[in-house]
């Protein structure tokens, strides 16, 4: 009699299995891109396969495909973040692949781009800039002009001068710096952006922990380098001929572009340049700097509204 029960018992799991397994299948074959992944290999997909594959199926049913269910990559729902499933045939199953995801994509491309910019004190924001958003205004229409034929021209193997952007505070001139940055960026060309008041600040105490050399060197032979706000430091002998001059010496020779923002135009740059702190009147000093500024790249005007306000 027991022999009877449990083999009665036996045959009831296996129906309730069987209705259980049948109710999934049905589930799994609802899903359109499933049954498109059939129709497309018809001729090697049959009924067994289906069956040994029903659980990678389900996996698949519950995962999402192109972004399509996750609100941003930091919340897919996938079991692998930022990679979604791809259908395949492994010898008499249906299996899975994983690959990345359109927001995957995106953002690792993005962490290459920005791998290609580096910053010293620029705000992150900057880092973001795009010459396609910058606003078209009267004022700044030939400097976003001769940003993008440099970006357009750039070639590491010709003499190509930067531009030495100037105008009032808040017009644009950082942020087109960074957009220039990434237009670079997207073409595998390393540049570097440098608040250069706070740089200076942080070189006078590099003596004592002996990387002054170190950071001097790191500045200056960058493929493109973006010098922000000159002419809003306190001018130095030291500052002006130890640090700028050797920067821009070297770049001079070695055919480096360089770029420059101020508030100060050519002739106020000289000005400011030749009186130290000290009220030392160095205008020869203060002349051979700006004779390497004019020599690696072209004074163009920014104007416009204060974005600032």
């Amino acid at each position: 009699m027991q022999r009877i029960n449990n083999a009665l018992q036996d045959l009831v799991k296996k129906e309730d299995f069987q209705q259980r397994f049948q109710s999934l299948k049905k589930q799994v074959m609802k899903d359109s891109d499933i049954r498109a992944f059939i129709k497309e290999h018809q001729e090697t997909i049959d009924e067994q396969m289906l069956d040994r594959s029903l659980i990678k199926l389900y996996e698949y049913t519950t995962q999402s495909r192109r972004c399509e269910r996750c609100e941003s990559l930091g919340k897919c729902i996938n079991m692998l973040q930022g990679y979604q499933p791809r259908l395949v045939i492994q010898g008499k199953v249906i299996d899975l692949q994983y690959e990345r995801c359109p927001s995957k994509v995106r953002e690792d491309e993005r962490k290459e781009q920005e791998a290609f910019i580096q910053s010293l004190y620029v705000p992150k924001d900057i880092l973001r800039a795009s010459l396609a958003d910058i606003e078209i205004e009267q004022g700044r229409i030939e400097a976003i002009k001769l940003a993008h034929e440099f970006v357009r021209n750039y070639d590491p193997d010709k003499k190509m001068k930067g531009l030495y952007l100037y105008g009032p505070f808040g017009v644009g001139k950082t942020y087109l710096l960074g957009a220039i940055a990434n237009q670079l960026a997207e073409q595998k060309v390393r540049s570097l952006i440098v608040y250069l008041p706070e740089f200076l600040r942080e070189l006078k105490g590099s003596f004592q922990d002996q990387t002054f050399n170190e950071k001097i060197e790191f500045v200056k032979k960058a493929p493109v380098l973006m010098l922000d706000d000159i002419g809003a430091e306190s001018v130095t002998s030291w500052m002006r001929d130890d640090v700028l001059g050797a920067i821009l010496q070297f770049r001079m020779l070695e055919n480096l572009p360089t770029f420059f923002t101020s508030n100060l135009n050519l002739s106020e740059m000289e000005h400011h340049l030749t009186y130290t702190q000290r009220g030392e009147e160095e205008k020869v000093k203060a002349a051979r700097i700006m004779e390497r500024i004019k020599a690696l790249s072209i004074p163009v005007e920014a104007a416009g509204r204060n974005k600032r306000e």
